[in-house]
């Protein structure tokens, strides 16, 4: 965020000057969402900003600051306007909630000891250490008439139900309500009728140099005086005090609802609650440890945050537990707030917050939820280091003081000086026996009541915060009535390179010779030297005046004695402009799932005057226009190293351009790692690099399925036992396929012969060789017991190597192999490649028939 007043129109501004990104609602839905019991909510790890409906308890905008990461952050809300001071920076912005725009930034020292305070239209800075109350507008966060003064150390600054801020000065021992000025018509402008915030009632509420705590109500103002240990309600006019039994320091919420004002002692983890003129009720908060935020009082119950363990506790109202909520969980700050009909409990470290609603029925909400419009934002580039703090010591000597003698008269004009660290708050200039301070954008100074003949020198010096800085002199000047006449007309002309013309007709030198112009410029507010010509036109160099700024000028003439005129009539209005600035954030990305395509984004550019009309993107010979501050850039090579060049575009053409890499997605590579197999499929491990892209893989063998899945390892089944395979992994992605090999053996499956003669008769000899007919164990070449194609025997116990399986004719083994039966035949290694029935051979490994692949 920048220092200084800045009003801010647009959110593409705002993004420029604070990185702001808002995401959720479309603009015209702002309005009905912020009138449906919803607040923002800070999440200090996130740097966000969420708003939860109190109805719903959901999340549905979200806004990102990243500036703010890891800052402590205080939100003044109404229904209409959102304002955030960072008490990291001091910087205070407003939101306009309807539209989601910010309206304006201004600054404030950092730290606590400074609070903003917002009901309705009004808003109120209050700088508790100075004790000045300041109303602002909202909408331009500029001052509304004079401040309201206070001795310094006054605590307080909040406003009650009806609209009255309230002031506590410890010094005296007072509270006092201050009632908001009428804004005016347009923000900015000074209230009708010049006025200004008043303090319109005070009360003494303590002695004077007491501590004092203030808690506003819905119509007044308590006050807990802990150095007495009372409170002090006022209503409707009228005091009332409690005396409390208490033997540690209270504390008050800032906002007190209903008629009961809960005062928590943390110390003695009590609370106690004063009614009226009494203390009513006391009770005790379970837990150890002081950490104790105020007890708030919410519909009929009183809820009281531990911040050492994250828990909240709700009593009724007598003060007995009737809940406790389980909250963030662990030790941080926690913000418990009254809106729109709801308590909403906000745990800043946390990314969870809870809503209880009027029947005290608690909701949790996720702060980060990622199912609201636009979702998370996209991934931002780290900002800079900052700048090293300079030195601040007193400002340096102004920049060419000249003067310009007038009748009776001089005007004296400078370039400004220095400022060293410090803001310059006022120049001084001082000659023929006068001493003027002007403002610190006040650069030009007509000095009167001088004598005509009489020489003058003059002196100018600027002030900071360090003290006075040197004086730079003038040259000397002599009034005399013999002064040319002004240039009748000026004319201006905002050119594209940043220069500013400046033209005007030759002056009547009054029977004198006009030797040079002097030229001044212009602005809301100030006035400044813009340079001098001795023709009748100025070239007014690029960056002297500020771009976008609206600038109109006046034109004196000097003589050749010295003389110079009254000032020419003002100028027409323009505005410097130049192209626009470089892109900032340039991020340039692989598109993983598009080939030769990278996605592009940047912030937006500074304008430098004139709006930036569109973005010029080229990559790689190509070149696309864009209005937006995204794009994708496509037909570009594979695994293609590019350079992205970005440029904005305004009415004075393009600007400087910013420039990143990126690299398309390329094919894949494969690198296998290893390799194992049983005896009917292989297992290849591996690794892909993806390219950038997002790969699938598949392993294969000629002939089988593929197997597909896992991009470290794939598993290729049903292949033939001990037979060498060439395994070729490959993975694909948008840019093409990459591939590698693996040579792998399956492991060999053997079957043993098996056929075992029987107990009675011929049985007793059936599985011998010598017998005739069959004798089991008979292997054919064909899967059929067909006596030609009969090519041996195999002996009992024979351990036949296994290939593959293949439907033939049906077998029973009957007796001599436990029952066995089936129409499947083994290829086996016996002559060659030759089959066995299944029934007479028993498969190693649990006989599974289906371990082997058909033939």
């Amino acid at each position: 965020m920048r220092g200084g007043l800045v009003t801010i129109g647009t959110v593409a501004a705002l993004l420029a000057a604070m990185g702001l990104t808002v995401l959720g609602l479309g603009a015209a839905d702002n309005a009905v969402a912020n009138y449906d019991a919803s607040s923002w909510l800070w999440s200090t790890s996130r740097s966000e900003l969420a708003r939860v409906n109190g109805v719903t308890a959901r999340v549905d905008t979200r806004m990102e600051v990243p500036g703010g990461r890891r800052h402590q952050m205080q939100v003044a809300q109404t229904d209409r306007l959102l304002i955030l001071r960072d008490l990291n920076t001091g910087q205070v912005s407003s939101l306009d909630l309807a539209t989601l725009q910010i309206t304006a930034t201004t600054p404030t020292a950092p730290g606590l000891g400074v609070s903003v305070a917002l009901h309705e239209d009004s808003a109120f800075v209050v700088d508790a250490v100075q004790g000045i109350v300041r109303q602002l507008d909202p909408r331009s966060l500029t001052p509304v008439g004079e401040p309201v003064r206070y001795p310094p150390g006054i605590t307080g600054g909040a406003f009650d139900g009806t609209g009255k801020l309230w002031i506590a000065v410890p010094s005296e021992g007072t509270v006092s309500a201050v009632t908001a000025a009428e804004l005016p018509a347009t923000p900015g402008d000074a209230p009708s009728g010049g006025l200004s915030p008043k303090r319109v009632e005070t009360y003494e509420v303590a002695e004077p140099a007491h501590e004092l705590v203030v808690s506003t109500l819905d119509d007044g103002v308590a006050v807990l005086d802990r150095t007495s240990a009372s409170l002090v309600s006022v209503r409707a006019g009228r005091t009332q005090r409690a005396n409390l039994t208490m033997t540690a320091p209270g504390s008050l919420p800032t906002r007190t609802t209903g008629p009961q004002v809960p005062v928590t002692v943390s110390g003695e983890r009590k609370v106690h609650v004063v009614r009226d003129a009494a203390e009513v009720h006391r009770f005790t908060v379970p837990g150890a440890g002081g950490e104790l935020s105020p007890a708030v009082a919410w519909a009929g119950r009183f809820y009281c945050a531990d911040e050492t363990t994250g828990t909240v506790y709700s009593f009724d109202a007598n003060g007995q537990l009737v809940d406790t909520i389980k909250g963030s969980g662990r030790p941080g700050p926690m913000e418990l707030e009254v809106r729109e009909n709801h308590l909403f409990i906000n745990p800043p470290n946390s990314s969870t917050a809870q809503v209880v609603d009027d029947r005290n029925q608690v909701r949790e909400v996720n702060k980060y939820a990622n199912d609201v419009l636009g979702g998370d934002p996209p991934p931002v580039a780290p900002p800079p280091p900052p700048p090293k703090k300079p030195k601040v010591g007193k400002p340096g000597a102004p920049r060419a003081v000249t003067a310009a003698a007038g009748n009776a008269s001089a005007r004296v004009s400078w370039q400004a000086a220095a400022s060293n660290g410090a803001e310059i708050t006022r120049y001084v200039v001082e000659g023929g026996g006068q001493r003027h301070e002007v403002g610190a954008n006040q650069r030009a100074l007509e000095i009167t009541g001088l004598t005509n003949g009489e020489t003058y020198t003059f002196s100018v010096h600027a002030v900071n915060a360090k003290g006075d800085g040197p004086a730079r002199r003038s040259n000397p000047v002599t009034p005399t009535a013999a002064v040319p006449d002004p240039p009748a007309s000026v004319t201006a002309e905002a050119r594209p390179d940043g220069t500013v013309l400046v033209k005007w007709p030759a002056a009547n030198g009054q029977g004198n010779t006009v030797t040079k112009y002097a030229v001044t410029a212009s602005s809301a507010g100030a006035t400044a030297p813009a340079g001098e010509s001795p023709k009748t036109e100025l070239v007014i160099p690029a960056g002297q005046l500020e771009y976008g700024t609206q600038y109109a000028f006046t034109v004196t003439a000097v003589s050749d004695k010295g003389a110079g005129s009254k000032a020419s009539p003002v100028s027409n209005t323009v505005v410097p402009f130049t192209a626009p600035a470089a892109p900032t954030e340039l991020q340039a990305s692989t598109v993983a799932d598009q080939p030769g395509t990278i996605a592009v984004q940047w912030a937006p550019a500074v304008e430098n005057g004139r709006p930036v009309t569109k973005y010029v993107v080229e990559a790689a010979g190509k070149t696309t226009e864009v209005t937006d501050v995204r794009t994708t850039i496509g037909g570009l090579g594979d695994g293609q190293n590019v350079t992205v060049k970005v440029k904005a575009v305004n009415e004075a053409g393009p600007g400087a351009e910013a420039s990143t890499t990126a690299r398309t997605v390329a094919a894949p590579r494969v690198t296998v790692t290893g390799s194992s197999a049983d005896a009917t499929s292989v297992t290849v491990t591996f690794t892909v690099d993806a390219g950038g892209g997002r790969a699938t893989c598949s392993a294969t063998v000629p002939g089988e399925t593929p197997a597909t899945g896992s991009c470290s390892s794939l598993r290729v089944t049903g292949l033939t036992p001990g037979t060498a395979y060439t395994v070729t992994v490959t993975a694909s992605n948008a840019a093409g396929k990459g591939t590698a090999t693996r040579a792998q053996s399956t492991d060999a499956l053997y079957g043993i012969a098996t056929c075992n003669n029987g107990p009675d008769g011929d049985q007793r000899t059936y599985c011998n060789a010598e017998v005739d007919g069959r004798n089991g164990n008979e292997i054919f070449s064909v899967p059929q017991q067909l006596n030609s194609k009969q090519v041996g025997w195999a002996k009992p116990g024979s351990r036949l190597k296994a290939y593959c399986k293949k439907q033939g004719e049906n077998v029973d083994a009957w007796i001599y192999n436990n029952q066995k039966q089936s129409t499947w035949w083994v290829q086996v290694e016996y002559s060659g490649r030759n089959y066995i029935p299944w029934a007479w051979l028993n498969l190693e490994g649990g006989d599974n028939i289906n371990l082997l692949p058909t033939c």
